[in-house]
């Protein structure tokens, strides 16, 4: 036996306005502490259906293969990729961020060849561009973007690109790990094939679920490789007769995980999704509002910035660091710095789910500033406070 002590779980109550995760609701944090069941129990497999069927319509999809990949939103990358790519395999890769250069790794590793749409980390993907791409190329297996790219701050618009995959059929690919439910996204009416996303960003659940969408056509490639999927685990084929009506037994389901997605949805579909939508867009524009009162530059391309994550970039003079720092053990509030060629020139601050709300706004606003003062920064007190006090209540 050790005789080493270990202290129980005390940790702080944080409020996280960083890229993710967000704060979740109290009944998402009930929904965990109900009773285990097995994986296979006939209560499970109800909550199973429902939370497919909330799903569906949170995707807005009729696609038959909808669930929760029992992972995080890199799960949903990989599953998104080692399912369609097969070596010798060409796909078209937007690349503006840190999250769609992951996209390309995946691709790689799957032996495919692939061809970047680049685009400054701050810009969205050109469908020009795209299209260019599409055109130099005999056959292209997939087209992929970044629907909301987390680094950057940028919505990439999807339509356009998702119609330039269909013209040279090939199949299209969007990482909604940070837009579903808070931003606009329709999979069936765009024509998005594959779409993966993250249960801790706006539908404000913890980290390890990792909603996926695949229709028909998509899986009609998995059926029809030449070569067996490389990962046994995230399978399509496999997974699929576990969360279909077959339910056969494929792993051990994350039953809590499970329950708090459940009830997470539940919450979306209660707010409304157009509702939900406009609260993100409401309270982003607000911040917006604040930080540019402070004298703040906005870091995304203007037109097509995310509402629920916001990039600022960072006063010359001022040490990254410490400002997080001191807002983390002054303030106990989460906001995340840049990454990649972004790191030390930007902050990203989160409004998404159960922590999108005006409180958390001015929290920010108020000790963001705070945190600046002691930086040298000089800028009239008050004036993001009251700029975004203002914005909340004319709209």
């Amino acid at each position: 036996m050790s005789d080493t002590a270990y202290n129980e779980i005390d940790a702080p109550t944080r409020i996280l306005m960083g890229p993710g995760p967000s704060n979740i609701h109290p009944r998402v944090q009930m929904a965990m502490m109900a009773p285990m069941v097995g994986h296979l129990d006939p209560y499970f497999i109800t909550v199973m259906d429902d939370t497919v069927k909330m799903l569906r319509t949170v995707f807005r999809t009729e696609n038959k293969l909808t669930f929760p990949i029992s992972g995080t939103g890199s799960a949903g990358m990989e599953a998104g990729f080692i399912n369609f790519l097969e070596p010798g395999d060409v796909a078209v890769i937007g690349v503006n961020g840190f999250f769609s250069a992951r996209m390309v790794e995946n691709a790689v590793r799957c032996g495919a060849r692939v061809v970047e749409v680049p685009a400054e980390w701050g810009s969205i993907i050109d469908p020009a561009d795209v299209e260019a791409a599409l055109k130099a190329e005999k056959k292209v297996k997939m087209v992929a973007v970044v629907h909301a790219e987390t680094s950057t701050g940028v919505l990439q618009p999807l339509e356009e690109i998702s119609r330039l995959a269909k013209e040279y059929d090939a199949l299209f690919l969007a990482d909604t790990v940070t837009s579903l439910g808070g931003a606009e996204l329709a999979i069936d009416d765009w024509g998005v094939d594959i779409s993966y996303s993250g249960s801790q960003k706006c539908l404000g659940c913890p980290p390890g679920m990792a909603p996926f969408t695949v229709n028909k056509k998509a899986l009609d490639v998995v059926t029809n490789r030449s070569t067996k999927v490389p990962s046994w685990y995230l399978d399509l084929s496999l997974l699929s007769t576990y969360w279909t009506n077959d339910r056969f037994y494929h792993h051990t389901a994350p039953i809590s995980m499970v329950y708090a997605l459940y009830e997470a949805l539940r919450l979306v579909l209660e707010e409304g999704i157009e509702e939900r939508i406009k609260r993100h867009q409401l309270h982003g524009d607000a911040l917006k509002t604040g930080l540019e009162a402070m004298g703040l530059e906005l870091h995304a391309q203007e037109g097509h910035r995310l509402s629920m994550l916001t990039t600022v970039r960072i006063p010359s003079g001022v040490d990254d660091a410490a400002v997080r720092k001191g807002l983390l053990n002054g303030f106990n509030l989460e906001i995340g710095g840049g990454l990649g060629p972004l790191k030390g020139l930007v902050w990203r601050i989160g409004l998404m789910g159960y922590s999108s709300n005006p409180e958390n706004i001015l929290l920010v606003l108020a000790s963001l500033e705070k945190m600046l003062a002691t930086e040298g920064y000089k800028l009239e007190p008050g004036a993001g406070v009251k700029a975004a006090t203002e914005y909340l209540k004319n709209h």
